[in-house]
């Protein structure tokens, strides 16, 4: 299961960029729609799923339902022909697919339970699975040659078709229906999930959810862009990182497995708040490691930026999964679920998506209307014929004084990433001083968990 729930959605969410522009011609001022449709459907979904989950239907059930819809979304989208009818028909597959994270943890948890397994222990390797699924899928998009065609979208609707048939052979997870007879409105329709936010421990959990969420964002979203951008610096242009950024960025995924692997002892010896205090801290590396790296001295910092992307991801996804685990009733696990992946992939997805875009172009982009200042910003004099075939690739031309027939905008990688890294450490430094909770090493967490 865990395998195939990353498999799904890693088969295209790498490449879709390459069929949107290469194979569709279509604008990039729709794009980032797409991108947004995964935290519009994630504000609302995963949580009506999970107070389904807890109130009406087996969760593997619900689960088994929603991966076949969203292979049937995903088989319809080579047949659409506009941008906005892409978005729209993404925006529905998003709907289908966003919930089934939430609802494959709470499946994962009570068959480790209901076979007196150790949630702590267990469960991160067979979550480690998802992410070997996220690579393969990514690989055999690329190797097949389909990054560009709409054979990735039938590759992923195939798979989840094949999950959601396999979820009904899942052990049940049924649902609690722990409702008393006199019970208001919010309680039978699970919506006293919210009233978590009352709890001042699990309300500020669920903000520095939403502002690591927006940090996520940043990355999934520019990672991959900024090691193309290299292409058009005349001393990167040929070098491997460009040739192969794809492959460069999947040390990131790779470094998952890794770091997965490590939460126990990392959970049991330093406790959650720490782990996630590490995960803060891995973000301002990842961004500070990118913003002083480039693919021939700072080889070696991009690399390691993808390497600590997998405690960055990591320790802060499953450990706060466990925290929500730990600290919500049980009738109210799924729906709990649900409410940290809305507050991650839905409201910070959103508000990191929007406002990074907006600051970086209000502030981080630059324009050029002469190649002298060009030629400084791309490290290369004026006369170095891939810079001048960069220009002309751009539409543009020099005239005899050396000025652009139209300004050529690029992006300030560098500060860039430095804002970016400075937005974490005031994230980790604000977490650090205001989320209280004490870590007991002699406690068994997998014994809470099972209680």
């Amino acid at each position: 299961m865990s395998f195939l729930q990353f498999f799904v959605w890693g088969a295209w969410l790498i490449t879709i960029a390459n069929y949107w522009f290469g194979t569709k011609n279509w604008e990039g001022t729709q794009f980032g729609l797409v991108f947004g449709t995964m935290g519009i459907a994630s504000l609302f979904m995963p949580t009506i799923a999970g107070i389904i989950a807890d109130r009406w239907i087996n969760a593997e059930k619900l689960y088994g339902i929603l991966q076949i819809s969203y292979g049937a979304a995903l088989f319809y989208i080579p047949q659409v022909t506009t941008p906005d009818t892409f978005i729209y028909i993404m925006l529905l597959a998003m709907c289908f697919y966003m919930p089934t994270i939430a609802l494959s943890n709470s499946i994962s948890y009570n068959a480790l339970k209901t076979n007196g397994l150790d949630v702590v222990k267990n469960f991160p390797p067979i979550r480690v699975y998802g992410t070997i699924g996220f690579i393969v899928a990514m690989w055999i998009t690329n190797l097949t040659g389909n990054k560009a065609t709409a054979n990735q979208f039938y590759i992923a609707g195939m798979a989840a078709v094949v999950l959601g048939i396999y979820a009904f052979t899942l052990p049940k997870c049924k649902p609690q229906r722990l409702i008393k007879e006199d019970a208001s409105l919010m309680e039978t329709l699970g919506l006293e999930s919210f009233k978590l936010f009352a709890n001042y421990k699990m309300a500020l959990f669920f903000i520095f959810s939403m502002f690591l969420g927006g940090a996520l964002q940043l990355t999934n979203a520019y990672g991959d862009v900024f090691l193309d951008e290299f292409k058009h610096f005349p001393k990167y242009a040929d070098s491997f990182v460009v040739k192969y950024s794809t492959i460069i960025m999947s040390i990131s995924q790779i470094s998952e497995t890794l770091f997965i692997l490590a939460i126990p002892f990392f959970l049991k010896r330093f406790g959650i708040k720490q782990v996630m205090l590490i995960s803060m801290l891995a973000w301002v590396l990842r961004f500070g490691l990118f913003a002083f790296g480039d693919p021939v001295q700072g080889l070696w910092m991009i690399i390691l930026s993808c390497i600590v992307y997998g405690m960055a991801f990591d320790f802060f996804n499953i450990s706060g999964s466990l925290f929500v685990e730990t600290h919500a009733e049980p009738k109210n696990r799924s729906s709990a679920q649900g409410m940290f992946m809305m507050m991650t992939n839905g409201v910070g997805a959103i508000l990191g998506s929007f406002t990074s875009g907006w600051a970086i172009d209000r502030f981080f982009t630059k324009s050029f209307n002469n190649t002298t200042e060009l030629a400084s910003f791309l490290q290369t004099d004026v006369a170095n014929p891939k810079m001048l075939e960069f220009v002309k690739g751009q539409g543009n031309s020099v005239t005899a004084d050396g000025l652009l027939q139209n300004v050529i905008m690029m992006k300030d990688w560098h500060t860039i990433w430095l804002a970016f890294a400075i937005y974490s450490l005031v994230i980790a430094i604000a977490f650090a001083i205001m989320f209280k909770h004490e870590h007991n090493p002699n406690a068994d967490v997998a014994e809470n968990l099972s209680h």
